[in-house]
């Protein structure tokens, strides 16, 4: 029964879509993370502190503790601990009176009066990180994307992120979703992937103009990856080789341009200076035989022409003529 189960557990895990997106999802970095365990055990301290005051009252004063001493015990508990409270060094406690708010308490421990007075939420105000994406987002050329995101974001004003939205950590997460879904909605697939900067740049932008009515600061957003359809990818890389192979034989085609052009003019001063046509070939020569380590074997009639200027002269003839 045990292998079933842990099968039926891995068929589910990978069948299940990696790139969905969740909400506030929070991702592993196998750290600790802060606690809260002080402040409870704080309330729970309180509450039991002054049922033992009730009850030592009256066991002084009546000498016996019997039911009714009991629920005045608990009853004067329960007004103590909703009515001491210990807010975190990173939190602010919004505390509404009769139910309208009356201010932002905290940190430290605050006091409210019982039944009429309480907090309604604790806001952290550290840098809160959370992941969201696009799936399956059509850009400007009609080329479905995923991208996923990262936005660094913190609370400013605990007032308004109680009172202007229900879930301000959900609305962070739907509202970064739909403004990257938009932002890839007007942009092709090559300015997605090429200008991440910008696109980091404009997600800051409208995310801080939407999230400040909230009492939310945008520090920084940064898309993590750029995923397209593995059909895709191959079209793209066969595009990306011919490309660079246009490139190339372009800039060899310059090259070569080049080179003729300045073989024409190197043929135009050899020709009005036989002298010059002399000592270049003697330099070729002894490239050569330097390159190769070898010996370079001259004709008689080739090897005048570098000693004899009517030879050379008459060899030159003699092969316009032929």
């Amino acid at each position: 029964m045990r292998k079933k189960q842990v099968e039926a557990a891995a068929v589910s895990s990978t069948s299940r879509d990696p790139r969905t997106i969740q909400p506030n999802v929070q991702l592993e970095t196998g750290r600790r993370r802060t606690s809260r365990n002080g402040a409870i055990v704080f309330t729970f301290v309180v509450f039991a502190l002054a049922v033992t005051l009730v009850l030592a009252m009256f066991q002084v004063v009546s000498g016996a503790i019997g039911l009714a001493a009991l629920l005045a015990a608990v009853v004067v508990g329960a007004l103590a601990a909703s009515s001491v409270h210990l807010v975190m060094e990173w939190e602010k406690a919004v505390v509404m009176r009769l139910g309208k708010f009356n201010r932002v308490a905290g940190p430290g421990i605050v006091f409210t009066w019982p039944i009429i007075e309480f907090y309604t939420l604790r806001i952290d105000q550290r840098v809160i990180a959370t992941y969201f994406g696009a799936e399956e987002t059509l850009t400007a050329d009609l080329v479905p994307v995923n991208v996923d995101a990262v936005i660094f974001w913190m609370v400013f004003s605990a007032k308004k992120a109680a009172m202007e939205v229900e879930d301000y950590a959900s609305a962070v997460s739907w509202m970064a979703q739909a403004t990257l879904r938009k932002a890839i909605g007007r942009a092709s697939l090559s300015e997605v992937a090429a200008r991440r900067d910008q696109l980091d740049a404009e997600l800051k932008d409208v995310l801080t103009e939407k999230l400040s009515e909230w009492g939310i600061d945008v520090m920084d957003v940064e898309v993590r990856d750029i995923v397209v359809p593995r059909e895709l990818q191959q079209s793209m890389a066969a595009e990306a080789v011919a490309t660079r192979e246009k490139n190339a034989r372009m800039i060899l085609a310059e090259a070569e341009a080049d080179i003729s052009a300045m073989l024409k003019d190197a043929s135009a001063n050899y020709a009005d200076d036989p002298e010059a046509m002399r000592l270049r070939t003697m330099h070729l020569a002894y490239e050569s035989v330097k390159q190769s380590g070898g010996t370079l074997v001259i004709p008689s009639a080739f090897s005048e022409g570098f000693t004899d200027p009517d030879a050379a002269e008459a060899l030159a003839r003699a092969a316009k003529q032929g």
